[in-house]
């Protein structure tokens, strides 16, 4: 038996407006779905199918949505805070650049994972639970690629240390990293693990301190170099459909 969605439901799931709001436009028949006006609130509607006007506008109603930022320093990873700025604030303001927020169900979306305040680069933000959880695992070994300058050089030696793996804690190991593109104080660091302040933490325990980081994969999931920090844009299917392949 198939149960569709309630039209009142599904118009504040594509965040048209509150249920008193969506309740208020329906009554005064600003709603038409497939062409014909709605005057029930609790008229049940095909939402994967379905085409919804209100005052003029066309929307169809996404299950999920996927969103690349080039997260900004300054910026923490959450989606609100009485004081800080968030990332879902900065998502609010790049959309509202475009065609606006209505349709999105914004309520639903998270970042994926976190970025320290500081730190830049690649997030993803999606109101895809189970993709979310695949990706933040600890049984998946998700690699997350970061580009890092430090205090000083990184020798021989420390890239050993950190290939080998490295106690970053009492009693706490972090899995060995891949370090590429090594030049003087800066390198290219891939991890499997999401331990608070990893990276950091790791180049501490060999006598750095990271000066800048920068996350630039994640997966199959690759920053594009053409987002400025603080930008966001879709993710493609062919990115999405990458990613979901661990669902």
């Amino acid at each position: 038996m198939i149960i569709f969605m309630r039209i009142d439901k599904l118009l504040c799931e594509m965040n048209i407006g509150s249920r008193s709001q969506v309740k208020e436009l329906i009554k005064k028949g600003f709603i038409c779905v497939d062409s014909i006006v709605i005057k029930k609130p609790e008229t049940h509607v095909d939402e994967n199918t379905v085409t919804v006007t209100c005052q003029g506008k066309t929307y169809r109603y996404v299950p999920y949505v996927y969103y690349m930022m080039n997260k900004p320093s300054g910026v923490i990873t959450a989606t609100q805070d009485g004081k800080e700025r968030t990332v879902l604030d900065v998502l609010c303001a790049e959309l509202l650049k475009g065609e606006g927020l209505t349709g999105i169900p914004l309520r639903d979306i998270s970042p994926v994972g976190r970025l320290d305040k500081d730190t830049v680069g690649l997030l993803l933000l999606t109101n895809n639970g189970a993709l979310s959880h695949s990706l933040l695992s600890p049984k998946n070994h998700v690699p997350k690629k970061y580009f890092v300058k430090t205090d000083g050089s990184i020798s021989d030696e420390m890239v050993q240390a950190l290939e080998n793996g490295i106690m970053i804690g009492p009693e706490e190991k972090a899995l060995p990293a891949i370090i590429e593109d090594r030049k003087d104080d800066q390198c290219t660091i891939t991890i499997t693990e999401g331990k608070y302040h990893q990276v950091k933490r790791m180049f501490h325990a060999v006598g750095r301190n990271v000066t800048y980081l920068k996350r630039l994969s994640m997966g199959t999931l690759v920053l594009d170099q053409r987002l400025g920090e603080g930008q966001v844009r879709e993710l493609t299917k062919e990115e999405v459909d990458a990613l979901c392949l661990r669902i």
